[in-house]
């Protein structure tokens, strides 16, 4: 008799997981630190952090130019990270990894590299009303540029995309369709794969901006058969600063540099340059070496937590325990109940401002993201200015969500 696969705590002591990251450990305004805006950037766990001050103390060096012991390892190091990200998200081959400074720079690489050569006067660029501000703006400068139309896949009152509306929104003119994987603002998980498939029928390329996705859900680019995917190391329990921008081989190869300078060139001429191979065809100068490295050690982390899809039970448990007590509390709101969601709950209260809401939240130590959460279009349909979203990791704990929802009943009641 085949025995139920095991829920995730029990696996493993999420008591002893909060340990490894040592601000979990701190107080904020004499209470004990409750983090929920996981979804703007996750906690780093020591190994991260150790492996970022480890290369600054014993082998800072610039990388790919050099011959001696430190620069062999700065580079040898580098390197590792470019290919243990290419078995993270299964990509055919390490060259077709990008390094960028984030999901933002990974997105308008691509709006400029491919939008600028390839789309035209008349074109059309699909992106969907749940866009983050970054997959929203580089497409309107390109289209702007090239007068070509930018048109937007609706949203329900859910928070669910109108696939139906996708089919009619989709034609001949349509070259480029950008969505997110998952809405930062709704933790709404999109049906991508179908998505990839309308838009491949007709002709056109598909990026995924996947950094609400990857600390979550398994990905694998060629299962999903996606043209291009962008994704931060830092809502992956990585550093800031570095991004990663996954393209197919030829349309990387097809694409004309983003920045010019060193590393990206095989000669230079006064004449004519001649460029690099990918990957380093798209990154010029010396890049954000000690960070690219410490993001080995955050991937590393992830992967040895386990099945992804155990990682999300878990979260999805924090989630629902939360979105049933916070239907409890008179005058509350949640915006946004997809039927596939990740861990995030966004809501208002009646009566009162989102701000006032999370000024009060962070004074009993409970960090929440108020605002648009650069969103504003999705909030504008919606007829709101903004909401308090509260993200879950697997660090959390129910006794957080408890205490969060405890401490919200409080400040309603007291001030409302």
């Amino acid at each position: 008799m085949n025995q139920p696969t095991p829920h995730i705590a029990d696996k493993f002591d999420v008591h002893v997981l909060r340990g490894r990251f040592p601000v979990l450990q701190r107080q904020v305004n004499g209470k004990n630190l409750v983090y929920f805006d996981n979804a703007a950037t996750t906690q780093k766990p020591e190994v991260v952090i150790e492996a970022l001050a480890g290369y600054y103390r014993q082998y800072n060096a610039n990388i790919h130019r050099g011959l001696h012991a430190l620069a062999e390892k700065a580079t040898a190091a580098y390197e590792d990270t470019r290919r243990t990200i290419r078995q993270f998200i299964h990509a055919p081959e390490a060259d077709e990894i990008i390094f960028t400074s984030g999901t933002t720079a990974s997105i308008n690489l691509v709006a400029t590299a491919y939008g600028r050569k390839f789309l035209g006067a008349g074109d059309e660029v699909i992106i969907s009303a749940l866009e983050h501000h970054s997959n929203i703006v580089p497409w309107q400068l390109l289209c702007e540029e090239k007068n070509a139309t930018l048109k937007v896949i609706p949203v329900d009152e859910k928070g669910n995309l109108v696939l139906a509306d996708l089919a009619h929104l989709i034609g001949s003119k349509t070259k480029i369709v950008a969505v997110n994987h998952v809405s930062n603002s709704l933790g709404t998980i999109n049906p991508v794969a179908e998505i990839i498939r309308m838009a491949h029928n007709a002709g056109a390329v598909v990026l995924l901006d996947g950094a609400q996705a990857t600390a979550h859900i398994d990905v694998d680019v060629q299962a999903l058969d996606c043209d291009f995917y962008a994704f931060s190391a830092h809502k992956l329990f990585g550093p800031t600063g570095v991004g990663v921008l996954y393209g197919k081989r030829s349309l990387l190869e097809a694409m004309n540099p983003y920045q010019g300078g060193g590393e990206m060139i095989k000669e230079v001429t006064f004449e004519k340059t001649t460029y690099a191979e990918i990957p380093y065809k798209f990154e010029a100068g010396t890049p954000n070496i000690a960070d690219v490295i410490a993001f080995k050690a955050a991937i590393d982390f992830v992967e040895g937590l386990g099945d992804k899809s155990e990682l999300l039970r878990y979260e999805q448990s924090l989630l629902q325990a939360a979105t049933k007590q916070l239907k409890e509390i008179r005058g509350l709101k949640i915006i946004g109940e997809a039927d596939e969601k990740i861990g995030v709950v966004s809501f208002v209260m009646e009566g009162m401002h989102h701000f006032d809401i999370g000024m009060m939240l962070d004074a009993k130590g409970i960090a929440v993201r108020t605002g648009h959460h650069c969103t504003q279009p999705l909030m504008h349909q919606f007829g709101i200015e903004g909401t308090i979203r509260a993200s879950f990791s697997i660090y959390n704990t129910i006794e957080e969500v408890n205490f969060f929802v405890e401490s919200l009943k409080q400040i309603v009641e007291k001030w409302r």
